[in-house]
């Protein structure tokens, strides 16, 4: 099982985060790092609260390290038109030296979307649209030029020039634990999938329904790799290991430490020996 780390650009300091992404570059058990997207602090009692932006800052961290590979979970695709997202994804992946994983979801904030003027959408629009979405953005990645119709985008001899490092692209990470919409898009554009929950029995039944999903359509469900969120409280350590013992006998290819903030260098320490002792 791998590891990873996620800092939340909410109610932090610059500095900090940047001092905990350097510290986690430097040791090799942890293989990723992540923030997320939103401008609005999320799962706070006060939302108006500071939240550094999501691909701004994720530029900042690719500069400031080496190693570690580096993505959102995740890009809320209804705040950036598909196209110049594939733009940021290649130009990013270029800077990162082909470090960049691409997490994607079809966003769910309504306060920022009312605040800003954005078009959420109820629930089968804003899926129909991720659909439109995933379809531009692997194209793009992929191809030379790409003309696209739909519903919500149209596309005429896009180029998307000079075009990511990673070959045929980097990968694309899908959040999500729907049946219907998620799941399916999961098994038709995603390399990765992060199970939208905290816990075991929840992880292994999607997983098995996504197993299936590829099944059904001629794809081998072991190229996918599934990842997990588990907050890295510092008070409950104890569990946190016990929790990793678990996901890694049940298979998960990828934990995620959810750092807390304020964020601070020295917490990585005692994660890196959990991540030593489990293996």
């Amino acid at each position: 099982m791998r590891y990873g780390i996620k800092t939340s650009p909410q109610y932090t300091e610059w500095a900090d985060m940047l001092d905990v992404w350097q510290a986690a570059d430097q040791m090799p058990v942890f293989h990723s790092a992540w923030n997320f997207d939103h401008f609005y602090p999320i799962n706070v009692p006060d939302t108006t609260g500071p939240c550094m932006e999501c691909w701004v800052t994720l530029s900042a961290l690719a500069q400031a390290t080496e190693r570690i590979r580096i993505g959102a979970m995740v890009t809320g695709t209804v705040y950036r038109h598909p196209a110049v997202l594939a733009n940021m994804i290649s130009t990013l992946d270029i800077v990162s030296k082909g470090r960049l994983e691409v997490g994607l979801g079809a966003g769910w904030s309504e306060e920022e979307c009312q605040a800003y003027g954005i078009g959420l959408g109820p629930l089968k629009q804003r899926f129909d649209r991720f659909d439109e979405v995933c379809e531009i953005i692997v194209s793009m990645l992929s191809n030379e030029v790409t003309n696209f119709s739909g519903d919500y985008f149209t596309l005429t001899d896009a180029r998307n020039n000079p075009g990511p490092v990673q070959q045929p692209y980097p990968p694309i990470c899908i959040g999500g634990n729907g049946e219907k919409r998620t799941l399916p898009n999961v098994a038709r554009y995603a390399q990765h999938w992060n199970y939208a929950g905290f816990d075991l029995d929840g992880f292994v039944a999607k997983r098995e329904v996504l197993r299936g999903i590829c099944r059904d359509i001629g794809r081998n469900p072991d190229h996918i790799l599934t990842s997990i969120h588990q907050v890295a409280d510092p008070e409950k350590l104890g569990e946190l290991e016990e929790a990793c013992h678990k996901f890694k006998e049940a298979g998960l290819g990828l934990m995620i430490f959810y750092l807390p903030p304020p964020h601070r260098a020295a917490s990585l320490e005692p994660l890196a020996a959990i991540a030593e002792r489990v293996g």
